[in-house]
């Protein structure tokens, strides 16, 4: 990325997202995808991976109003995941699952990110749902067949606990989050909110084998000469036997590159 970001015309926003929502609703109909639909309130015996992010989180210049709405769209879009169960050779769609946020579904405005900045939205707030996801996916077998990652850094890390750009950013309906079973057991989805954490688990119905460690690579930023920074990355995971505990491999997962919205922390050398 060395381009100097291009403002959009509403005009020309608009029109982009009338062909991209709709280009989305012809490969539902056209594509030939087993899509995973089956719900199961007990859960699958054995957990695979576990994860929580913390709900209300205090950013620069957001008002926490917009916090205490978010856990309301998470809360509604949570009781449409949980207990979904993805069986060989399915295929998780976050968007069809979740369906259009609406406010005659109880969804209400949150925070959308939006070239740099932020503005509200019906639904705002659910890219921590898919973060969380992407993230717990990543230590599983599953496969991750369509991400999105964020063009923009748009708060600093404070608080950050997990290597920059390893969530998956989302949009109805035309940026997803796509996972694969490519295994011969069933996984499934558990997802819930305590009083203060987003939570969730991916189960199996058999022991796991492996475990997985993620972490980057090459992380940089860099100063391009129309005057902004540029972070970039790269995210791999190490695979190791469950028992044994022997490494058996390493993989590179996908490249980040964002715009940073905020002055960079440069280190005194």
């Amino acid at each position: 990325m060395q381009h100097r970001p291009v403002k959009r015309s509403i005009l020309r926003l608009k029109a982009g997202k009338w062909w991209f929502t709709n280009k989305r609703r012809m490969k539902w109909l056209l594509s030939g995808t087993k899509l995973a639909k089956i719900r199961k309130e007990q859960s699958l015996p054995y957990v695979v991976y576990t994860h929580a992010t913390p709900l209300m989180r205090q950013l620069r210049n957001v008002e926490m109003w917009l916090q205490t709405n978010k856990v309301i769209n998470l809360r509604l879009a949570a009781e449409k995941l949980n207990g979904i169960v993805l069986m060989p050779g399915e295929t998780f769609s976050y968007w069809r699952a979740i369906g259009k946020p609406t406010r005659q579904k109880g969804y209400v405005d949150g925070m959308i990110l939006f070239y740099g900045t932020y503005k509200t939205g019906v639904g705002g707030g659910l890219c921590q749902m898919s973060n969380l996801i992407y993230w717990m996916t990543l230590h599983t077998p599953l496969q991750v067949v369509e991400r999105h990652r964020h063009s923009y850094d748009v708060f600093p890390d404070a608080g950050r606990t997990q290597p920059f750009g390893s969530g998956a950013t989302c949009a109805y309906n035309y940026l997803d989050l796509q996972i694969y079973n490519p295994t011969e057991e069933p996984y499934q989805l558990v997802v819930g909110l305590t009083e203060d954490k987003l939570v969730g688990e991916w189960r199996s119905s058999l022991p796991v084998k492996y475990r997985y460690e993620v972490f980057e690579k090459d992380h940089r930023i860099e100063l391009k000469p129309w005057g902004g920074y540029i972070r970039s990355n790269a995210i791999y995971r190490r695979k190791y036997a469950q028992e044994e505990g022997d490494m058996l491999g390493e993989e590179y997962i996908t490249g980040n590159e964002a715009i940073m919205m905020y002055a960079p922390l440069l280190e005194q050398s």
